[in-house]
């Protein structure tokens, strides 16, 4: 396999390592492109991007000798569809430049399901606009123009851009000139020329199907103080059946957006009064409160004892933990007696002087102290997105002091809780991550050292990934992702080990030896924060919730105003054992009642008319309209009851 022996005997010979580990010769100087028709013709035709040592780079750029290489075709994945959206990315910048001369453009990356580009434009652009931006993409793609690739210097590149008035270029070219960088790439189809580091296919034609989704404004940088950029958000895929498909999950998922859920089902909603800051509404309570109980439900069986500490505590404990140095950025402060405070952003200070408070015997350990704590978190006003990213939110919290030969019993223990509290809501795949030092990190080398270690071996037995660098400022932790009904992977729950806290706060227990030990410190948590996991719940049931977390169980409907006494006594009845009934008694036709009933998503609706008053039953109806029939009222309550238990006990 290779280049020819006459060619090769007559120029310097490099090698490179295919994926399955085979060497594969080449001249020097050879491109991915060269390294793919050494392969196979096949491979050649297919190729769109080679991947050298873990990084995705055009087919034309040179390989360096000794490198891992894998050619990237359509068969590859993510990574081809990096590469595709990235083309398009540049696309729609040229569509927008040839429609809106004067843009200044920002950065346009490739994401998760798609890619963005920020633009400072001329005039502002809504959604209407989109048709003849599309157009103008589908013109550059049906040209097939070729994506060049040049280097210039960073002196250059910062003239060329200057000249343009293509300020926020120029400002990037600086930072990467204070970050060492002598020469940059350049990208250019037809008039369009961007600062870019690649990868990009060879030419426009490959990109395939593609569709602008949505225009949002975004800060140049992430930051308030800088200018205010458009961003519009598209996605491309290779083929319309693809973008069809994908498309469907999108308005499913508008569709269930929790959000707009909140706001019908009357669970919480947002005030100006307090943006980011959500407002729970009896119904939403019902469901949290729920939650919490099954949590604490688990937490007793598991040896935990609940806490709760202060709001507000002082500047100098947060510069103890480590948090003034590596968090404050995120954080609210205000001034008591002229003294410094910070609202909590985390509660895991306030467990350390718990375990502080007074002396501690090994026989406490292992002590499992729990906390349903309020944080609050300065979050930019540009990232705030409904329960999902918020400014305060519950977490269920909890801190485990122990000796190191009982961590791994314990992560364990941990691993096994969040396995089956996730599975009562239906999430049964969970990828798992270990998240290493990152760094900014606080502590020796030794802790860091030991505390990978150790959450390495609890994870024996398990698939997991490596993030490396991930890990929090005091400690490494293992990260669980689940993935929910429409397909879509969540981060929630976290296991978090750590020496460097204990050390700063000197936590002490007294050992069998009647010496001054150091306890371990874990910081766990199963849903992370209560009102994202609530939001991901809503999307993923779409507000049909399961029986024993429905706000309202059963809605009882009188047909007349003379049926309404027996409709109380259904109520009052259901209610005595615990259920969450209501009556609708509304002067609506019943058909309108039960319409409504449904798209309230009820699970019971309860009718009662003459026939059932003389019967002492109601006619039930099942959620999603399936009729179950009349049943007796004491069946009745016993059926409800028995199907809350079940569900509550998971």
């Amino acid at each position: 396999m290779g280049a020819s022996p006459a060619l090769l005997a007559s120029t310097t010979v490099m090698t490179v390592t295919l994926p399955d580990g085979t060497a594969l010769n080449l001249a020097e100087g050879a491109t991915g492109h060269d390294a793919a028709a050494a392969i196979g013709p096949g491979l050649a035709k297919a190729a769109l991007a080679v991947k050298v040592d873990g990084e995705i780079r055009d087919l034309a750029r040179i390989l360096p000798g000794g490198a891992a290489i894998e050619i990237v075709t359509p068969k590859s994945g993510a990574d081809y569809l990096y590469v595709l959206r990235h083309t398009a990315a540049h696309v729609l910048a040229e569509a927008v430049q040839s429609l809106f001369p004067g843009t200044k453009f920002g950065f346009g990356p490739p994401i998760e399901d798609g890619f963005y580009y920020d633009f400072e434009l001329p005039r502002a652009l809504t959604e209407d606009d989109f048709p003849e931006i599309e157009a103008a993409m589908r013109r550059v793609i049906k040209a097939r123009t070729g994506m060049e690739r040049s280097v210039v210097t960073v002196e250059n590149a910062r003239a060329f851009f200057a000249e343009r008035d293509q300020s926020f270029k120029v400002d990037q070219v600086d930072f990467l000139a204070r970050r060492g960088e002598s020469d940059v790439s350049f990208y250019q189809q037809n008039d369009f020329v961007d600062l870019c580091q690649g990868p990009h296919l060879h030419d426009t034609g490959r990109i395939g199907a593609f569709k602008l989704l949505s225009v949002a404004g975004a800060y140049w940088r992430g930051e308030s103080t800088n200018p205010m950029l458009t961003r519009l958000y598209a996605t491309a895929f290779p083929t319309q059946a693809e973008l069809d498909a994908y498309l469907a999950r999108v308005e499913l998922a508008r569709t269930r957006d929790h959000r707009r859920l909140g706001r019908d089902l009357d669970l919480f909603y947002f005030d100006d009064a307090g943006p980011g800051f959500p407002f729970f509404l009896p119904n939403g309570m019902v469901i949290v409160n729920q939650i919490q109980t099954a949590l604490r439900g688990e937490l007793e069986r598991l040896g935990y004892e609940e806490i709760r500490t202060p709001m507000l505590l002082s500047e100098e404990l947060w510069k103890s933990s480590g948090h003034w140095d590596h968090y404050r950025e995120n954080m609210y402060f205000t001034q008591v007696d002229e003294q410094g405070f910070a609202v909590k952003p985390m509660n895991c200070p306030g467990a350390a002087l718990v375990f502080r408070s007074r002396r501690r015997s090994y026989r406490e350990l292992p002590l499992r102290l729990a906390e349903f704590g309020h944080v609050h978190r300065h979050e930019l006003s540009g990232v705030l997105h409904g329960l999902f990213r918020v400014r305060s939110f519950t977490q269920d919290d909890a801190h485990i002091f122990c000796r190191l030969d009982q961590v791994h019993d314990e992560v364990r223990a941990v691993l096994e809780f969040i396995d089956r509290f996730y599975a009562r809501f239906g999430f049964d795949k969970v990828q798992t991550k270990l998240s290493t030092r990152p760094e900014k990190a606080a502590g020796t080398d030794e802790m860091w050292e030991r505390a990978e270690a150790a959450l390495a071996k609890a994870l024996d037995g398990r698939d997991y990934e490596v993030k490396e660098g991930d890990g929090a400022f005091y400690g490494p932790k293992i990260d669980f992702q689940v993935t929910d009904s429409m397909g879509r992977s969540w981060q929630l729950g976290t296991c978090q080990l750590d020496f460097s806290m204990p050390e700063a706060f000197d936590l002490a227990y007294i050992s069998e030896t009647d010496i001054e030990e150091r306890p371990v410190m874990i910081h766990r948590a199963i849903l992370g924060s209560i009102e994202r996991f609530l939001g991901i719940l809503i999307e993923d049931t779409g507000g049909d919730f399961p029986f024993w977390l429905a706000p309202e169980q059963a809605r009882v409907l009188p047909v007349a105003d003379r049926h309404r006494d027996y409709a109380h006594e259904v109520r009052d009845l259901l209610r005595s054992d615990g259920l969450r009934v209501a009556c609708d008694e509304r002067s609506e036709s019943i058909g309108r009642r039960i319409r409504d009933g449904e798209l309230h998503k009820i699970p019971y609706l309860l009718i009662v008319g003459d026939r059932e008053v003389q019967s002492r039953t109601a006619s039930v109806r099942g959620r999603h309209g399936e009729e179950v029939g009349d049943v007796g009222l004491t069946e009745l309550a016993v059926m409800m009851v028995a199907r809350d238990e079940v569900g509550a006990a998971g």
